[in-house]
């Protein structure tokens, strides 16, 4: 792990790749969801740029209950199918969202946000939760963003026991 005051380098691409090796490092020889998440949510709020909100949700029920995360506090229960989040998890599949006020239904958390992007967890052929990143700038995220954060999503599948 770098030491805290590390700079991550404003190329995208540059930036997920050593949020990846810092990430493996993090995930070795640790199977526990919480505390992977929860290291998982800390790198990518300290090295994720223009984020206002970076956490995860879990399948709890026949709902997403909120898991770790850095940022306001947010909504405790999402329903599936509801806000970016439900929908990722009803349709499952990685959304980006570059204007969340023009998704209908949006649930907003911390009216700040903007944009947004949603991946779904997998264990197997279940979802087992989504990582949720909200920034307060339109059009934040990307195909570069997604393809980075669905590699983080990777680590972290294989990384936990999922129960």
């Amino acid at each position: 792990m770098q030491e805290t005051n590390f700079i991550y380098p404003e190329d995208k691409k540059e930036c997920y790749r050593i949020i990846y090796s810092q990430l493996k490092s993090l995930l070795e020889n640790e199977t526990h969801v919480i505390a992977n998440l929860s290291n998982t949510s800390a790198l990518l709020n300290m090295a994720l740029k223009e984020i206002n909100w970076v956490g995860f949700y879990l399948v709890h029920k026949d709902e997403l209950l909120l898991g770790p995360f850095q940022g306001k506090p947010a909504c405790v229960h999402i329903p599936f199918g509801k806000g970016v989040c439900g929908t990722a998890v009803s349709e499952n599949r990685t959304i980006v969202v570059q204007d969340v006020h023009r998704f209908p239904g949006h649930i907003a958390c911390d009216s700040a946000s903007r944009s947004e992007i949603v991946i779904p967890i997998h264990d197997k052929d279940r979802i087992v939760g989504v990582l949720d990143v909200d920034s307060p700038i339109l059009n934040r995220f990307d195909e570069t963003d997604r393809a980075g954060l669905e590699q983080v999503v990777g680590l972290l599948e294989e990384a936990c026991i999922w129960n």
